[in-house]
């Protein structure tokens, strides 16, 4: 039997929304995908999709109606002038937050980002009572979103979850994945335990796969139930054959932001990605 009668999920037609419209379907009665882009051609059972701009209030309030909890994973998924964020990264999560509060919904799962933290050591092991670091502007709006939740929670009792994602992908891509990984499975159970924990608050929490290099530590979250199951050392021999050269005083390989540590402010951090792997060739 769905645990739910009605679930909202934004960013449906992204790479991690994607992921999550299947499972999520499982889950509810009615899932209402949500995304700026176009309607995918493969609706679920129970899943119907709106085209809105979360930039937009008029658009995002009828959304809520009867929504028991929300997937919010809109958003830009890169660093980008400040100008570009300030709709989806700022004003989209007030939008979320406000208009979830008038129609009653009881929480909100987030898509963070390791961005928000990007900027401290990877070896420091920080735990979640670590203080933002953002390492981008794209960084900086996950900061705001989970100022905006705790805010939420603490004002207005709207619990959140906020999922600090690392690397999300099939299989861990460099060195760095090899502590950062989220597999697709596990981002999903991820997922399922924000939404069916019966008390939560306010809680972040990092998305990381069970990985053996993790440089970060989960136990004060220990009460979602979280188990990953996937570890990105299956794929080290794989990883270790194309590896860029180790380098101590290089940040894109000490920060927990990667290539976002060095990226210059508004400049794209996935092209920064794709030319270090262009050299690493």
């Amino acid at each position: 039997m769905p645990l739910f009668k009605k679930l909202v999920l934004t960013g449906a037609c992204g790479a991690l929304g994607s992921q999550l419209r299947e499972p999520l379907s499982r889950m509810t009665d009615h899932l209402l995908s949500v995304d700026i882009s176009d309607c995918p051609e493969d609706l679920h059972d129970g899943e119907t999709f709106t085209q809105a701009d979360i930039g937009e209030m008029d658009q995002v309030l009828p959304l809520m109606e009867g929504a028991d909890m929300v997937v919010h994973f809109a958003g830009i998924p890169d660093e980008a002038p400040f100008e570009k964020h300030l709709g989806p990264s700022i004003v989209g999560s007030y939008n979320i937050w406000e208009a979830a509060h008038k129609h009653g919904v009881r929480r909100i799962v987030y898509a963070s980002s390791v961005h928000a933290v990007g900027m401290h050591p990877s070896a420091d092991g920080i735990d979640l009572t670590a203080p933002h670091r953002p390492d981008t502007f794209y960084g900086l709006g996950k900061c705001f979103t989970e100022d905006l939740a705790r805010l939420y929670w603490e004002k207005r009792g709207l619990e959140a979850v906020c999922l600090r994602i690392f690397s999300c992908q099939p299989e861990p891509a460099n060195m760095r994945a090899l502590g950062t990984w989220l597999s697709y499975g596990d981002l999903i159970r991820l997922v399922e335990r924000s939404l069916n924990t019966p008390t939560v608050g306010f809680t972040p929490v990092y998305g990381v796969s069970n990985n053996d290099r993790s440089p970060v530590n989960n136990h004060q979250a220990a009460y979602l139930g979280y188990k990953p199951q996937d570890n990105a050392e299956d794929y080290y021999e794989t990883v270790i054959a194309t590896a860029r050269p180790a380098d101590p005083q290089d940040p894109s390989q000490m920060r927990l932001g990667g290539p976002f540590a060095i990226v210059p402010l508004g400049e794209s951090g996935v092209a920064m990605i794709k030319k270090l792997g262009e050299q690493s060739n």
